[in-house]
């Protein structure tokens, strides 16, 4: 009896490691040679490493039209010294995971998404910078001396440098990522739009993204060691409003400028809550206070930004505190959300020269 018991075990454990092999520790082909149409491959360009030392990749998928998304994917964030000896309390460490994000939301291949046939150039996140790091954090633990890779900047743009040459010189550009990689896009954009020259059509969306944080450009300078470019626009406590009024003014109209978040982020007032009390904590104070924040950042960017489109949502409200789901575009993507267009729709209309705003109700809602 004992050894079926042990049989039937040792299945279901196969089973859940099948499963596993297809799911969250999926792992694309390194990409060699010339890439197929539509399939999914890793490219892992020479220095580049996570957060701990380990192996690093980008993520692509060569398109059958002349259009690109440069994709940069989230993962929480570390701020300071305190944070990056946290770790993974504090942000992704690793790429655990990441070939499987891709393949949902915006990358996915759904007959409806309007993006299924352009070419991806996905940026994950393993570095807590935003994607915005050339340094290293250095610390004593147990005696032995732990570094810790802030060298999110070095990933980007070697990968992007090696997968450009897969795609020739692309019409269309979008430039887009959620949650700390919304915070990329932002402080990005304008250097991906330097890389494909070509493209004349270029759309950049900010998914889920907001930290009121005084030290911004001192983290940026002194713990990340961004490029300069990059941490000069920094100048007050909103690093995506400072990021996108720096694109506009370089860009002009030239460049469509997004911006959406869930109404109460549940994640992003978690991180406030820390930033401005030492602690996570999510209860509807706090999501009082992330939604009146966002209606003030959302306020300055159309002022900054006129034509700005913007898409404020609710999903997946808590009962009790009514705070919200976190991201949107790497999972519920062609959602309405109580709009009348869903998220995918409404990238796509801006894509296409109508940029719009939905759900700006939801600011000034009293839950």
């Amino acid at each position: 009896m004992l050894g079926v018991f042990g049989l039937v075990i040792a299945l279901v454990v196969f089973v859940i490691f099948l499963l596993a092999k297809a799911t969250v520790l999926k792992s694309f082909p390194e990409l060699e040679g010339t890439p197929e149409i539509g399939k999914w491959y890793r490219i892992t360009p020479a220095g580049t490493k996570s957060s701990d030392g380990s192996e690093w990749h980008g993520i692509f998928r060569k398109g059958n039209q002349n259009k690109v998304v440069v994709y940069f994917f989230g993962g929480g964030v570390s701020i300071t010294g305190e944070t990056s000896q946290g770790g993974t309390d504090f942000f992704a460490t690793t790429m655990m995971a990441q070939d499987f994000v891709a393949q949902g939301g915006i990358g996915s291949t759904a007959e409806e998404n309007p993006f299924k046939d352009w070419s991806f150039l996905v940026v994950p996140y393993a570095s807590g910078d935003f994607h915005a790091g050339t340094g290293e954090y250095h610390y004593i633990k147990e005696g032995k001396d732990i570094t810790v890779y802030h060298n999110g900047y070095n990933n980007y743009s070697s990968f992007i440098d090696k997968a450009k040459s897969y795609i020739g010189e692309p019409d269309t550009l979008l430039v887009t990522g959620f949650s700390a990689g919304g915070f990329a896009t932002s402080l990005l954009a304008d250097d991906v739009i330097g890389h494909f020259p070509a493209a004349k059509n270029i759309t950049v969306c900010v998914d889920s993204s907001l930290l009121l944080y005084d030290g911004w450009h001192e983290t940026a300078v002194d713990l990340w060691k961004a490029p300069q470019e990059i941490s000069d626009r920094l100048v007050g406590n909103n690093l995506v409003l400072d990021s996108l009024t720096a694109l506009h003014q370089k860009r002009g109209d030239k460049v469509k400028i997004l911006f959406d978040c869930s109404y109460r982020d549940d994640t992003l007032l978690q991180y406030q809550a820390y930033i401005n009390n030492g602690k996570m904590d999510n209860t509807k104070e706090l999501g009082d206070q992330f939604q009146l924040d966002l209606k003030d950042m959302v306020e300055s960017l159309q002022a900054n930004i006129p034509g700005i489109g913007i898409y404020i949502w609710n999903l997946n409200a808590d009962e009790q505190t009514h705070n919200t789901q976190h991201t949107i575009i790497s999972s519920n993507f062609l959602d309405k959300l109580g709009n009348d267009k869903s998220i995918c729709e409404w990238i796509y209309d801006a894509v296409n020269g109508n940029v719009q705003t939905f759900g700006l109700e939801l600011l000034s809602e009293v839950v």
